[in-house]
């Protein structure tokens, strides 16, 4: 899941987030275990949607599946799907990251950025946490705190690295001291990053801070009611919500976890259960037909890529990888994990996290770039002039959903027609985490997949991650130019100014092809009959949508 990821050298970030961060990293934007198809592989019909009709009114209560359990409702540790679309609702971060991938002003009225190693926020005034004590700066000191602290462990602490102080400076000041220019690190305040909790609810709860005995006290417009563990999550208005244009339409909102995706979408089909983000593929066509709700979709920041894991073997040949992405059918793995919803690439980003980019940036990023359409026989030249037939690799995959079976047999096909052997290691859901979190575990793999999503509006955030010994740098890939220019880009304040220098990093791993990009899709969403009026997106991991949730 992570995506995302936020990612740069985590050096004072403890073994145990780790793991958790990049085990949500390696779900990212995957659909939920489990098939629950209709019989049919016709390609879905597909657009994306904006936003839906606004609320005729308020309505008493609705439900939402989600496919698992919240790992933890502690902001320092919420680094999932299951854990985020419940947080936006009840937390809020500095900035708020709106449906559309843009920044405004959320708990920080007003931030400033008066030398290139210093930012400055005033915290709103007039806002209340659950508990009806008043946000103040200190409150956001405290939260801003625990991600650089080593006793938390932050899954967020990539946002802070450069981060030399956090200080109270005024009545409702706050101002962040870096170690040097970092563009990025403002752009974090929209997630996770910049979530404001309690600092006398911080220092009550201790270790059951987050968990379904200690709660959360927050400033969202939803409160967190009850936490049944293993059964579901109640939220209830919050009435003094100090943003009337997100007043709750709903007076409470229920989220059942539904491990059992046949389980979940029956729950859709029949009303029981009024909607679900992330939707599988393979269950719109029976959903559709049940004429009970709409299945929509919107913008996404997610592109599935097979990551290279081991340049050391025959992949360390960038002829190998470009042959083996060369015989990749990607056309038909879109079709066959995703019914055709979504599109190849061959890059690493969407256009939503280039919004503010210049015109010539994203002309350099998306257009003057190698294509690699399929073509098999000459990727069957590649790997003769590589000297690499009859090389074996190993694909590690794991039980998580269709999409995982689908690439995983692709790759080894596309293998088998260039004169190259894939040995498919099958691991646990654990097992595979690891990869992501444990060097040792990629021990002799070659190849394994994720689909990795950004937290933040920038494009920078994906090639931040494959700098020169970052630690979500799995292939160990290296080049000295690619460093210089994410590092010069990452001290550059203007957005179109930096998306000149990010084009020139994914022109450049384009050509190098560290990770294999594969295809990008849209997040899904199903809307039962009864409610409407969110926008869908991904940002449902950070923005309060179900406050905007409201009766037909």
């Amino acid at each position: 899941m992570n995506r995302t990821l936020l990612s740069r050298p985590i050096a004072r970030c403890g073994a145990a987030a780790l793991a958790g961060l990049l085990a949500v990293a390696a779900l990212a934007g995957c659909s939920p275990a489990g098939s629950t198809g209709s019989g049919s592989d016709e390609p879905i019909d597909w657009k994306l949607t904006e936003t839906t009709a606004a609320p005729s009114g308020d309505i008493d209560s609705f439900t939402f599946a989600s496919y698992a359990e919240p790992y933890s409702l502690d902001y320092a540790y919420a680094f999932d799907y299951a854990d985020n679309s419940v947080l936006a609702n009840v937390c809020e971060s500095l900035l708020r990251l709106n449906p559309d991938y843009s920044l405004s002003p959320g708990l920080a009225e007003s931030f400033e950025h008066p030398t290139p190693d210093t930012w400055v926020y005033t915290i709103r005034e007039g806002v209340m946490f659950h508990d009806g004590t008043p946000l103040t700066a200190a409150d956001a000191v405290a939260s801003m705190r625990r991600h650089i602290d080593p006793a938390v462990g932050s899954f967020w602490f990539s946002v802070y690295q450069n981060v030399k102080s956090i200080e109270q400076t005024g009545d409702r000041q706050v101002t962040v001291t870096m170690t040097g220019p970092d563009s990025q690190f403002n752009l974090g305040m929209g997630g996770s990053a910049g979530v404001i909790e309690s600092a006398a609810t911080l220092a009550e709860k201790g270790a059951d801070y987050g968990n379904s005995t200690g709660g959360v006290n927050c400033t969202g417009p939803f409160e967190l009611t009850t936490w049944e563990s293993g059964e579901s999550i109640t939220m209830t208005r919050f009435d003094d919500y100090w943003d009337e244009s997100l007043r709750a339409h709903s007076g409470e909102v229920k989220f059942v976890f539904m491990n059992d995706p046949t389980a979940r979408i029956n729950a859709l089909k029949s009303g029981s259960v009024d909607g679900s983000w992330m939707v599988p593929m393979e269950a719109v066509p029976t959903l559709r037909a049940a004429g009970k709700g709409d299945v929509l979709f919107g913008v996404n920041t997610a592109v599935g890529d097979i990551v290279v894991s081991n340049l050391d073997g025959p992949l360390g040949d960038v002829r190998v990888r470009k042959a083996l992405l060369l015989a990749l059918d990607r056309d038909g793995i879109l079709q066959a994990a995703y019914r055709g919803v979504g599109e190849t690439t061959d890059v690493m980003t969407t256009e939503s996290v280039w919004r503010d980019a210049s015109d010539a940036a994203r002309t350099a990023a998306f257009d003057d770039i190698t294509s690699y359409d399929r073509n098999v026989e000459e990727a069957k030249k590649l790997i003769a002039d590589a000297g690499a037939e009859g090389a074996e690799l190993t694909y590690v995959t794991a039980p998580i959903s269709n999409d995982f079976a689908v690439i995983s047999q692709a790759t080894v096909a596309a293998a088998q027609s260039i004169g190259l052997k894939v040995k498919v290691e099958t691991v646990t859901p654990n097992a595979y985490t690891a990869l992501f979190s444990d060097p040792s575990a990629r021990d002799g793999v070659d190849l394994f997949y994720t689909s990795w999503y950004l937290s933040s509006p920038d494009a920078l955030e994906m090639y931040s991650v494959l700098r020169t010994g970052d630690f979500s740098n799995y292939g160990g890939w290296s080049n000295p130019e690619f460093d210089q220019v994410v590092q010069d880009a990452v001290a550059i304040d203007d957005p179109a100014a930096r998306s000149d220098l990010t084009a020139k990093a994914q022109q450049i791993v384009n050509e190098e092809l560290p990770w294999l990009p594969l295809y990008r899709a849209p997040i899904s969403l199903y809307l039962g009959e009864r409610i409407t009026g969110v926008q869908p997106s991904i940002a449902f991991m950070y923005y309060p949508w179900a406050a905007t949730i409201g009766a037909r």
